[in-house]
């Protein structure tokens, strides 16, 4: 039986393919195959993550309605994506901060004096994709891309 992962990886349930499909059958209807056929792709994985459900039943709407409808369904389910939802934290001159809000024009002068380095030009995109691919097998959980 799969696993479900909602908010944090403690926070599981079992899967259930008729609650998924009672729940995308709001905005289109959609089989039980149907859904079944689409989820094939996370046959490999024991656990999945809320969003790969969400991106699966939102191409299942796309496809049988269109564009908007499945845009319904993604925004009715968007609080599993956590899309804004940190804040930003750095060390900057020796201070955690996530904004710079409340320093003073000395500080701010020598942050955008900093050389910037940046993460991803040491590492090309597909490099950096597979080892994030690398970690969710070894952890046997599929996220949504």
């Amino acid at each position: 039986m799969k696993k479900i992962i909602y908010k944090n990886p403690n926070d599981t349930a079992n899967f259930d393919i008729k609650r998924f499909v009672k729940s995308i059958n709001r905005y289109a209807k959609i089989s039980e195959k149907e859904a079944n056929e689409a989820l094939k792709d996370f046959d490999q994985y024991e656990t999945l993550h809320v969003s790969c459900l969400v991106e699966a039943g939102m191409k299942l709407i796309a496809a049988k309605t269109d564009e908007q409808t499945a845009r319904e369904y993604f925004d009715a389910h968007a609080e599993y994506f956590d899309e804004g939802k940190f804040e930003r934290l750095r060390r900057i001159t020796g201070y955690l901060v996530g904004t710079l809000d409340r320093w003073n024009d000395a500080k701010k002068a020598e942050e955008s004096a900093r050389v910037k380095h940046c993460v991803n030009s040491a590492i090309d995109d597909a490099e950096r994709l597979a080892a994030l691919e690398t970690q969710a097998m070894a952890q046997n959980i599929a996220y949504a891309q």
